[in-house]
C-alpha cells in the first residue's frame, strides 16, 4: 500500500460520526443538520430538463478534454462574470467532474516529490488540500485565518525558506468555513510570491456565487487581468456548480487559466481524469448559460443569513461573513469547547453543526478552529430559522445551569 495513506487524516464527518456515537438526540424534536455543506434548494427545473432531454449521450464515449460547446460556455461565463478578455476555450479551459477530485488531481500533476516538496494552504481549510499534497508526497505548510483580518491568511507571516520550498500554494476565495475572500493586494503579493519562487497557483472559487454585499467576490483570474498578468502565468482556477445552481450531485465544475499549464493538467488527466458524461455536459451548458436561477439562489441565501445572523450572534461571536453559505461562531462564552458544544447541541437540540477544530491543525502554536463551530445555512428558510431558534435556546439553557 501506499505508505503516504497512513498520514491522512480522519476526515471531518468520520470525527463527527465518532463524537456521536452513543448519543441519543432529542427525540421529541425532528433531525436538523447544518453539518455539511450540502445545498438544498431545489435544482432549477431546466437544468434537470437539459440532463433527460441529452440521455442519448449515454452511448457515446467522452473525452476528456469534453465539448466545445461546454468549454466555451464556460469561457463565455467567465469573461461575463470577471471582466476578462475572453479564454481560448481549447487550451484554458477545461470541465471536471466536480471541483472535489480536480483539486486533489492537481497536486498529483504539479508535485515532485523528490525534491522536499511543500503544499502552502490556509487552516482552517478544505481538507482535501491536506490529502492531495501528502498522497503526492509533499508536505503541507498551513497558514493560519486571522480573525483581526475578518479571517483572511496572514500570507506575511510565511517564512521566506517556506514559498522557497513550495511548488503549490491552495487559496480558497470565498473561503471554507471562514468566508473570507482575497484581496486584490493578496493577489498581488502572491503572484509576485509565484513568479519568484516558481510555484503554482491553485485557486478554488466554489463559493463565489454566493456572497452578502453588494460587489462579487474578486476573482482570481479578474485579479491577474487587472494586475495585467495577460497569461495568467502560474495561475489555475477551479469553480463549480454545485453551490451556485443547486446541482451538487451532477459533480460538474471546471478548471481555467495558464495554458501550459492547462496542457499538462490535460495529460494528465487523459490518464485518470473522468471525463464527464454528455448528459451532465448538456445541463452544465444551460446552467452556465443562465444567470436568472443564480441570482434567485444568491437572493434566498441573503434572506436567510439576515434572518437568522442576528439570532445566532445574541447567544455566540459571530458576523455576517464575506460570502459563502457558513457561519463561524466563537463558541467561547458558553463555557464548552467546540466538541462539547456540538454534542450537547446534538443530543439536547437534534441540531448538527461541525467542530471548527476538525476543519484545521495545530499550527505555529494554536489550532484556529478551536472553539469555533461551522454551521452551513443550506436548508431552506423556514428550518434554517428552527435551527436557529434551537440554538437560541440551548445556549440560553446553558446559562441557566
Amino acid at each position: 500500500m501506499n505508505p503516504n495513506l497512513d498520514k491522512l487524516h480522519p476526515y471531518p464527518f468520520e470525527k463527527l460520526r465518532q463524537l456521536f456515537a452513543g448519543v441519543t438526540p432529542n427525540p421529541a424534536l425532528a433531525p436538523i443538520s447544518l453539518g455539511i455543506g450540502e445545498p438544498k434548494h431545489a435544482t432549477p427545473p431546466f437544468i434537470q430538463k437539459a440532463l433527460t432531454h441529452n440521455l442519448q449521450g449515454l452511448a457515446n464515449y467522452p473525452s476528456t478534454l469534453g465539448s466545445d460547446a461546454l468549454r466555451a460556455a464556460i469561457a463565455g461565463w467567465l469573461e461575463r462574470r470577471y471582466g476578462i478578455p475572453p479564454l481560448d476555450p481549447a487550451t484554458q479551459v477545461l470541465p471536471v467532474n466536480g471541483s472535489r477530485e480536480a483539486l486533489f488531481a492537481i497536486a498529483q500533476a504539479v508535485i515532485d516529490p523528490r525534491s522536499g516538496a511543500l503544499v502552502v494552504c490556509p487552516n482552517p481549510f478544505y481538507q482535501i488540500y491536506e490529502g492531495a499534497a501528502l498522497l503526492a508526497g509533499a508536505e503541507p505548510y498551513y497558514v493560519n485565518s486571522v480573525p483581526a483580518r475578518n479571517f483572511a491568511c496572514d500570507y506575511a507571516s510565511v517564512p521566506d525558506e517556506v514559498w522557497a520550498r513550495t511548488q503549490l500554494l491552495y487559496v480558497c476565495s470565498p473561503g471554507n468555513p471562514t468566508g473570507a475572500t482575497v484581496t486584490l493586494e493578496d493577489w498581488r503579493a502572491l503572484f509576485a510570491l509565484a513568479d519568484r519562487h516558481g510555484f503554482v497557483l491553485a485557486s478554488d472559487e466554489c463559493y463565489s456565487e454566493i456572497y452578502h454585499g453588494s460587489e462579487a467576490p474578486l476573482g482570481a483570474l479578474e485579479a491577474a487581468h487587472r494586475l495585467e498578468r495577460a497569461d495568467y502565468r502560474n495561475l489555475i482556477v477551479f469553480s463549480s456548480l454545485s453551490k451556485r445552481s443547486n446541482v451538487p450531485g451532477l459533480r460538474s465544475g471546471f478548471v481555467a487559466g495558464d495554458a501550459a499549464l492547462m496542457k499538462k493538467y490535460l495529460l494528465y488527466r487523459t490518464y485518470c481524469g473522468g471525463a464527464m458524461s454528455p448528459p451532465v455536459q448538456a445541463a452544465s451548458i444551460a446552467a452556465w448559460n443562465d444567470e436568472s436561477h443564480v441570482v434567485e439562489n444568491r437572493n434566498k441565501y441573503r434572506e436567510k443569513f439576515a434572518l437568522v445572523t442576528p439570532l445566532i450572534k445574541s447567544v455566540l461571536d459571530v458576523e455576517l461573513p464575506d460570502a459563502a453559505f457558513y457561519l463561524w461562531a466563537d463558541v467561547t462564552r458558553t463555557g464548552l469547547s467546540d466538541e462539547e458544544f456540538a454534542q450537547r447541541l446534538y443530543a439536547e437540540q437534534n441540531v448538527t453543526v461541525l467542530p471548527g477544530s476538525y476543519l484545521a491543525r495545530e499550527a505555529h502554536g494554536i489550532n484556529p478552529g478551536r472553539n469555533r463551530i461551522r454551521m452551513a445555512l443550506v436548508a431552506e428558510i423556514d428550518e434554517g430559522l428552527e435551527a436557529a431558534q434551537r440554538i437560541v435556546q440551548f445556549c440560553k439553557s446553558l446559562k441557566r445551569h
